[in-house]
């Protein structure tokens, strides 16, 4: 029969290990949701999916295994080890989920076209890196990059384009074809399309969404327009807002194509 002093102590040694893991879990929340992954890449790009993974084993499996394992009556030598243990498992779980997220992390968000593109870092053609600009030749640590991309060069280029593309590789993941969001801006201009038209269509739930959208964008909806915001998990589900400039000014979650 498991004594009361055993369920306290165990209780205890959970709660102090909860906490710690908490505090982690926090620190890691800020780092992904807040600058890897942010609204609303964190639904396109599957940040928040990985991130409660990685909760889910670091704060709930790694104090459950030391309220299970804690005993005060073991030999020290006994219970250090196997505290050890739970946690060189939890710090391997850890790091192998922050590669993990890393992996995923949105990089760039490409204009390509007439739509715009969440790259994640695992997407991205690293060997191309070095043809890109100086300032795009290492991914980013601090959150996506908003950029445009060029246009093919001559007939021979544009084929190879099309073949890498049917591969699996679009413009946007390569940094050979990156250029300034600004030199893209006209081309967004002109296909960029009017978000009242698109309100028009919608049922009344989505119409809902876009007008809270528009008022956390603090523009008039006469004067916004939109362009799908697409990744590699999610097709149509996202759109960016932007305005007269094409300037991204918001997010609204509906199907822009």
């Amino acid at each position: 029969m498991i004594s009361c002093s055993r369920v306290h102590a165990a209780v205890r040694a959970f709660s102090i290990h909860f906490f710690l893991s908490l505090v982690v879990a926090l620190l890691m929340a800020f780092l992904v949701l807040g600058v890897w992954f942010p609204h609303p890449l964190r639904y396109l790009a599957g940040g928040l999916d990985l991130f409660w993974i990685l909760v889910g084993v670091d704060v709930v499996c790694g104090p459950v295994l030391t309220g299970l394992l804690y005993a005060p009556k073991k030999p020290r030598r006994e219970l250090i080890a196997d505290l050890s243990l739970i946690v060189i498992i939890q710090f391997g779980a850890l790091i192998y989920g922050i590669y993990s997220i890393a992996q995923a992390r949105p990089v760039v968000l490409v204009f390509e076209s007439d739509r715009f593109v969440s790259v994640a870092a695992a997407q991205v053609d690293v060997a191309n890196l070095p043809q890109a600009l100086p300032q795009w030749q290492s991914l980013s640590w601090g959150g996506p990059i908003l950029l445009g991309t060029r246009k093919a060069r001559d007939g021979i280029e544009t084929l190879k384009s099309i073949e890498l593309s049917l591969r699996g590789l679009e413009p946007s993941a390569r940094p050979g074809w990156w250029q300034s969001y600004d030199d893209s801006r006209p081309l967004a201009r002109q296909r960029m399309k009017s978000l009242p038209d698109l309100r028009a269509k919608q049922v009344p739930e989505v119409q809902a969404a876009i007008d809270d959208a528009v008022e956390k964008a603090g523009v008039s909806i006469d004067r916004i327009y939109y362009l799908p915001l697409v990744s590699q998990k999610f097709l149509d589900q996202w759109i960016a807002l932007l305005d007269v400039e094409a300037n991204i000014i918001g997010y609204a979650p509906v199907g822009g194509f």
